[in-house]
């Protein structure tokens, strides 16, 4: 049987992600991210879940980091849950003075505690869970958890569906080392991270490259190289497979101006938008790959 190593402990959004991808794998909690890919790397699990980017507070920059640095990895699905939380208490409380939760957590939740906890202390935990962990031990009051939590910890449940934003989601990546990549569906993401050179319109000249080609990017994010400052990675997600010929192609221009790490090619989560696919742009780019060859082949001019 297959493993999938999860941002743990139970109860987190990240094991209600990992159960959507199970299919009969055993699901192992570990403590951080960095661990959950970790485990992969060193043959520990076959696959990660971990989260990539939230709808309110951005990207998930452990989890950048951990793709950046280290043996490669590659996405091979995606997860999108919608982010609503519990707060969760012990029984015998009567007061909260202090709520704990992972920062992400807190944030999505802060004028929710502001006008229902105002007086209490907000704490940091490594997760959500271990947020839990902390109430059920009798460290906090009070934690902001994922709903899954509720049936995994003996506490009570002080308030549920809580969201400042109620539509909030976050993505999250199923990973394992580079291999077969899933097949292109019409409605997939590709995923890279570009290390530009720190001159006058690198990142432009990126970017270029994807707009030459009809790419739609949907995600740009930029993360420093440690040790090297003022000097950044660049995260880029857009629509198409790296097996799709303009794709393909943009990658390739991409790598010949600068150092690119691919991240993978998998169905979107969200799945095709209305009207979405570009039929015509895929027939541009191969009307003229077919004119090229035909030049080279002597048969046109």
């Amino acid at each position: 049987m297959s493993r999938i190593a999860y941002f743990g402990p139970s109860g987190t959004f990240s094991e209600q992600a990992a159960r959507t991808f199970a299919q009969g794998r055993e699901l192992i909690p570990v403590e951080t991210i960095p661990a959950a890919l970790s485990a992969v790397r060193k043959g520990e699990a076959e696959l990660a879940c971990v989260p990539v980017e939230n709808s309110v507070e951005g990207p998930v920059t452990a989890t950048l980091d951990g793709l950046a640095e280290d043996s490669p990895l590659v996405a091979v699905a995606e997860a999108l849950l919608p982010v609503h939380f519990t707060v969760l208490v012990r029984p015998d409380v009567d007061t909260i003075r202090t709520v704990a939760s992972h920062p992400h957590a807190l944030a999505q939740v802060r004028n929710w505690l502001e006008s229902n906890l105002p007086d209490a202390e907000t704490v940091v935990a490594s997760s959500t869970a271990a947020a839990a962990v902390a109430v059920r031990d009798g460290e906090y009051d009070a934690a902001v958890t994922a709903p899954a939590a509720a049936e995994t910890y003996p506490l009570k449940v002080f308030a549920e569906g809580v969201a400042d934003v109620p539509d909030a989601r976050t993505r999250f990546l199923l990973l394992s080392p580079p291999g077969p990549l899933p097949e292109p569906t019409g409605a997939d993401r590709t995923s890279i991270v570009a290390a530009a050179a720190n001159r006058t319109g690198a990142l432009a000249e990126l970017l270029t490259e994807l707009a030459l080609r009809d790419i739609n990017l949907t995600r740009l994010d930029a993360r420093p190289i440690k040790g090297n400052f003022g000097i950044y990675r660049f995260f880029l997600d857009f629509e198409g497979h790296v097996a799709e010929e303009r794709v393909g192609d943009a990658l390739a221009a991409l790598r010949r101006r600068c150092e690119v790490r691919f991240l993978g090619s998998h169905p979107r989560a969200d799945g095709p938008r209305p009207a979405e696919r570009d039929t015509a742009a895929d027939e541009r780019f191969a009307s003229a790959a077919r004119w090229v060859q035909a030049v080279r082949n002597g048969e046109s001019a």
